[in-house]
C-alpha cells in the first residue's frame, strides 16, 4: 500500500509540474507545427510520381508451347539484370539525349526507382520528379531505349510494356499533414523536456513539502504572513 501511495504522489508531482510550466509545451507545440507547416506548404517543392511496368517474356521450347519452372526461373533472375541494365549509363545517357534533358545521369538516376517484382517477370519502373510531364515522359522513354539497347547488348528475351505512365495529378510528397502531425509530437517532446530540465535546474525551497524532501527535515510549526492576513 505505501508503494502504491509514494507512485501516486510521484505522478501527481509530475502532473504539477506540468501544469505549472504547461505553456512552454504549448508555445513549443505550436512554434513546431507553424515552422514545419510554412516549410511543407511554401518550400517544399511538391514530388509527383510516374510509373511503368514491363515483363520478361518467357522463351518456350521448340518441341512445347509450356514453359518449364527452370525457364521461370531464368526469366525472372534476367528482370532483376534488366533492372541494372536500366540504371545504367548508356540507356539513361540516351533517354536524356532523346528528351533534350538539363541534368546529368547522376541526377537523373537520383530519380529513379527500379525493381523486379518479387516471384515475377515483371519490372517496375518509377519515377519521381517536380514536374508531373517530365515524370510520365522519362518513365515512358526508358523502355523504348531500354528495348534497343538491350538486343545490341545480348541476345535477350522479348520485353513489353505493360502499362505505360500517365500524367500523375497528385503529388506523393511531401505529405503535409503527416509533416504537421510528427512535428507537433516533437514539439511536445521539446516542451516536456524543457520543462522538467527547468525543474531540475530549480533548487530553491517553495513549500513545506520541499523542506521535508530535500532537507529531511520535520515541520515543527509555520509562521503566518502577517501581511497575508491582514
Amino acid at each position: 500500500m505505501e508503494d502504491t501511495t509514494e507512485d501516486t504522489i510521484d505522478l501527481m508531482e509530475y502532473f504539477a509540474i506540468i501544469k505549472k510550466r504547461f505553456w512552454i509545451i504549448a508555445l513549443m507545440t505550436i512554434i513546431a507545427s507553424v515552422v514545419s507547416g510554412v516549410i511543407s506548404f511554401f518550400v517544399l517543392k511538391p514530388i509527383y510520381e510516374a510509373k511503368t511496368t514491363l515483363i520478361v517474356n518467357t522463351e518456350k521450347t521448340q518441341d512445347s508451347q509450356l514453359v518449364t519452372g527452370d525457364q521461370f526461373m531464368v526469366t525472372q533472375k534476367l528482370a532483376v539484370t534488366y533492372g541494372e541494365i536500366i540504371k545504367s549509363r548508356t540507356v539513361l545517357q540516351s533517354v536524356i539525349r532523346n528528351l533534350s534533358l538539363d541534368e546529368t545521369y547522376e541526377e537523373l538516376i537520383s530519380k529513379i526507382s527500379v525493381s523486379a517484382v518479387k516471384d515475377t517477370q515483371i519490372i517496375s519502373i518509377i519515377i519521381h520528379d517536380t514536374n508531373p510531364n517530365k515524370a510520365r515522359d522519362i518513365a515512358n522513354q526508358i523502355p523504348t531505349v531500354f528495348t534497343s539497347e538491350v538486343k545490341r547488348i545480348t541476345n535477350a528475351n522479348k520485353v513489353e510494356v505493360i502499362d505505360r505512365a500517365i500524367t500523375p495529378e497528385v503529388p506523393v510528397k511531401p505529405n503535409k499533414t503527416m509533416n504537421v502531425a510528427i512535428s507537433a509530437v516533437l514539439g511536445v517532446m521539446l516542451g516536456l523536456f524543457i520543462v522538467f530540465l527547468l525543474e531540475y535546474l530549480d533548487n530553491k525551497i517553495k513549500t513545506l513539502q520541499d523542506i521535508e524532501k530535500h532537507l529531511g527535515l520535520p515541520i515543527l510549526g509555520v509562521i503566518p504572513n502577517e501581511n497575508l492576513v491582514k
